[in-house]
């Protein structure tokens, strides 16, 4: 059994064949998919997604490209919105992007403070998307916890040893992407292979960064596979420990996510 943590079902590449899409995600071995959001005011189209699909659940959230489109969306919003649908599983994506600065990086912080306020209050994991700015991501997570406590996940790890570290001092997990089996990710992979075996996960990021053998074509949640066996090598376990593991982290995380029955039994 594996999980893909994070990818996104609504985008136009899946339009025509979500379906068969899906069907090949089951077959190979995903209990669960969670379609995350980038779009507060476009949520309408995942959440029908996640409640077409008995095994897929959803997030609620803004991504930080996006993050000065959606300032309107307070912590209010977020919490009422997740709290009145099971299929709603997590806060986010949220968080910091430097290396597009597509929005402002005050609006990106602002939005990513009031996304960590939501998982706060709602005990939901804050999906958080952070890619080259490695200081600000650490700094804000540790503020914000001194004001309490909140679940979180580093989605698409690509960051440095040291956010690892405070994310993980925090409590935090860290998801890794078909990224991880590119040639030239060497230190991303000894990052995995240092974390501790509790708070690592995989996911696709689909339909970007296919692993592996399908680097180059549309990436979808099947392949998360391919990254769970280079986690494995990497940490020089036998695969089925790596799936074992990371479904159990998952469910810890995502708590919200009801466990299928063969696993709950």
């Amino acid at each position: 059994m594996l999980i893909d943590s994070h990818c996104h079902l609504d985008f136009p590449d899946f339009a025509t064949e979500l379906d068969a899409v899906i069907a090949r995600g089951r077959a190979a071995g995903l209990a669960r998919m969670v379609t995350i959001s980038t779009r507060v005011k476009r949520h309408d189209e995942v959440l029908a997604i996640a409640e077409r699909f008995p095994d897929v659940f959803c997030s609620i959230g803004t991504h930080p490209h996006y993050a000065h489109e959606e300032l309107d969306v307070s912590t209010g919003d977020l919490v009422a919105r997740a709290s009145k649908n099971p299929k709603i599983v997590a806060i986010g994506e949220a968080g910091l992007d430097y290396h597009y600065d597509n929005s402002p990086r005050e609006a990106q912080q602002r939005g990513f403070r009031s996304h960590i306020a939501a998982a706060r209050e709602t005990g939901l994991p804050l999906v958080i998307h952070s890619r080259q700015a490695d200081d600000d991501t650490a700094r804000i997570l540790e503020e914000e916890t001194g004001k309490g406590a909140f679940p979180a996940v580093l989605h698409c790890f690509t960051g440095g040893p040291e956010l690892a570290r405070r994310a993980v001092a925090l409590g935090h997990f860290v998801s890794f992407t078909g990224i991880l089996t590119f040639k030239n990710s060497t230190a991303l992979r000894d990052v995995a292979a240092a974390l501790p075996a509790d708070r690592i996960l995989v996911e696709t990021d689909a339909p970007y960064l296919a692993p592996g053998k399908y680097r180059g074509k549309r990436n979808e949640p099947a392949y998360v596979v391919e990254t769970a066996k280079v986690l494995a090598d990497t940490r020089g376990v036998p695969f089925d420990a790596i799936a074992r593991q990371t479904t159990e982290n998952f469910f810890r995380l995502f708590n919200k996510v009801p466990r299928p029955a063969a696993a709950a039994a």
